[in-house]
């Protein structure tokens, strides 16, 4: 059905397949710049994922004008000031992020920081109130399979005051081209492909069924599913399987494009929450708060739950499935598949085996409930029903 009114905006050039960064040159040819900054983290420069990416721009004829790499896994508004700030010293005039989410979020926020001419990101607090500001190209290459960070208009960044991630949305923090190449997921450990592609999968089930869902992100998120269904595994079990490590890389470029459209759900705002105040890993909250969400959300949207049976399990297991279970029979492969992964390698099942803490529920609840995600869960929500879940997951 459709709904009375929806927007759909996926503007990101993408590049996508083996010697995608060769094209990088190309791309900021045609953007007309030709001094980029690159922002990467220190073990993607230590393992040389780095300076694959700078050998690809050193062969058009653009050598970076200079690389940041202090960025660490929960990137925060001082990471974002610090690199916005060598940005201007070396009078650099387009981005080149080369990580994961906490890294593209960075850079969204060093754009968001020179487009608008301010020093501070916590000045630039709010939602959907950034103009277009000064032309920052922005070329994201990203090295995990999961974020989708690289198709979304959001920027998730620590206030480590507060102990609170900050959300950021607009359609101007969206990369003018996204490079989805092989080679940038191949020294990915187990834990962490399972994780991001954990992610990835609840990008797509929370797109498909929150509030705000459209046509076109159902489509984009029914398509990420089926490659993460026959991708996911593969990568896990095999880090050198490039066929499948490049299906995940573009299943999450499809997963982010859904939800940066369609939004998420109380996965991602209890998730955040987590990651703020306890600093549980991301992919690892999706991964263990997911089945229990669903479980909460299903007198609302079972139905829709059962329709993604298809691309979860394949058709037959959708056919053999009586229509009335289907909704439970998606919930059940999810629990399945966090166990493959949690005996495969580790992934946790619960919270327990984070560095989450009963003690900080309380907080966790109240940030939570706070999250813009939670505006559009299909259910309501409270401060009791989040402890509760809480502790299901503990």
């Amino acid at each position: 059905m459709l709904p009375d009114y929806f927007e759909f905006c996926n503007p990101p050039k993408l590049l996508s397949g083996q010697f995608a960064l060769e094209n990088i040159p190309s791309v900021l040819t045609d953007l007309r710049a030709e001094k980029p900054l690159l922002l990467s983290d220190s073990m993607l420069e230590k393992i040389g994922v780095l300076r694959t990416v700078s050998d690809a721009l050193l062969s058009g004829g653009i050598p970076p004008r200079g690389c940041f790499t202090e960025i660490p896994p929960d990137s925060s508004s001082a990471v974002v000031n610090r690199a916005a700030a060598l940005y201007r010293s070396l009078g650099c005039d387009s981005l080149i992020a080369v990580g994961g989410g906490s890294v593209l979020d960075t850079a969204k926020g060093v754009k968001l920081l020179i487009s608008q001419g301010i020093d501070d990101i916590l000045s630039a607090m709010g939602c959907e109130n950034i103009d277009c500001g000064a032309r920052i190209p922005f070329i994201a290459v990203p090295t995990t399979a999961g974020t989708g960070s690289e198709a979304t208009m959001v920027a998730v960044i620590l206030d480590p005051e507060k102990q609170i991630k900050m959300e950021f949305i607009s359609s101007h923090l969206l990369p003018d081209a996204a490079v989805l190449d092989p080679r940038m997921t191949l020294t990915l450990p187990a834990r962490i492909t399972a994780s991001t592609g954990m992610d990835a999968l609840c990008h797509a089930v929370e797109a498909y069924t929150c509030l705000q869902k459209n046509p076109l992100s159902d489509t984009f998120a029914v398509s990420a599913i089926t490659l993460i269904r026959d991708s996911l595994s593969v990568s896990v079990r095999n880090e050198k399987d490039q066929k499948a490590r490049y299906a995940m890389a573009n299943a999450a470029f499809m997963a982010g494009a859904a939800f940066s459209n369609s939004m998420v759900g109380m996965i991602h705002a209890i998730g955040h929450a987590l990651g703020g105040v306890c600093h549980v890993p991301h992919g690892e909250a999706m991964t263990i708060l997911m089945p229990i969400c669903m479980e909460y959300n299903f007198d609302k949207i079972g139905d829709l739950y059962g329709e993604l049976l298809l691309p979860l399990a394949g058709p037959e297991a959708f056919a053999g499935t009586p229509e009335g279970k289907r909704g439970r029979e998606t919930i059940s492969v999810i629990r399945r598949m966090t166990a493959e992964y949690h005996d495969l390698c580790g992934l946790p099942m619960s919270l327990r085996e984070t560095p989450a803490k009963r003690e900080d529920f309380v907080s966790v609840a109240k940030t939570a409930l706070n999250d813009g995600a939670m505006i559009v869960n299909p259910k309501y929500v409270g401060e009791q029903e989040i402890l509760e879940i809480l502790e299901k997951a503990f």
